[in-house]
């Protein structure tokens, strides 16, 4: 591996972090939620049954967003840091960096949307009287 390459495969690794802390507050509170308003109580029911823990993350959705929110701003810390980096000169390395760039990027962002679905489901639409 290129030395310079290295920050770039840890932004990966941080954004994929980042993704799946993401994607615990999607099934905490927009999971619940959709299937609730589609009439899949009793799946709800079912799937809680299967899967206890997620009443636990349901219930400490605080902790769950907490996670999720450091997550999402370390790995935008360490890309940020990282966006004036130098990509190698060779042709196949440099394309290489540039992908990792773009992957590490559109992770993070993915990301950003999730949690803030995740926060609209879990805090602006039970406070609208929309979903309990």
């Amino acid at each position: 591996m290129n030395e310079l390459q290295a920050p770039l495969k840890r932004n990966v690794g941080l954004s994929l972090l980042a993704l799946g802390a993401a994607s615990g507050t999607l099934i905490c509170c927009v999971l619940p939620a959709v299937m609730v308003a589609l009439g899949g109580g009793a799946a709800l029911a079912g799937l809680v049954t299967a899967v206890p823990q997620l009443v636990w993350l349901s219930a400490h959705k605080g902790l769950v967003f907490g996670v999720a929110g450091a997550a999402l701003a370390f790995s935008g810390w360490m890309l940020w840091r990282a966006r004036t980096l130098p990509c190698p000169t060779v042709p196949e390395l440099a394309a290489s960096c540039a992908r990792l760039r773009r992957f590490s990027t559109w992770t993070w962002v993915a990301a950003v949307i999730a949690t803030c679905g995740g926060a609209l489901f879990a805090f602006v639409l039970p406070a609208l009287g929309l979903f309990a």
